[in-house]
């Protein structure tokens, strides 16, 4: 990516944050959890991980 590449995506980007009205902008916020937003599916696949091998290795007591 290229720098003029890079200036004018962070144009579109401030554009449409301007033109979008501010509920909206929210309601588009709230739809997205935040790990997902910083860190993709990583988050998601570990918690299913996790979740797979506590159902497979159950606690013995």
């Amino acid at each position: 990516m290229t720098f003029q590449d890079w200036i004018s995506y962070l144009i579109k980007r401030f554009l449409w944050y301007m033109e979008t009205p501010k509920e909206e902008r929210r309601k588009k916020e709230k739809d997205e959890h935040w790990p997902m937003k910083w860190f993709g599916l990583v988050p998601f696949s570990m918690k299913m991980m996790l979740i797979q091998m506590k159902n497979r290795f159950p606690s013995r007591k």
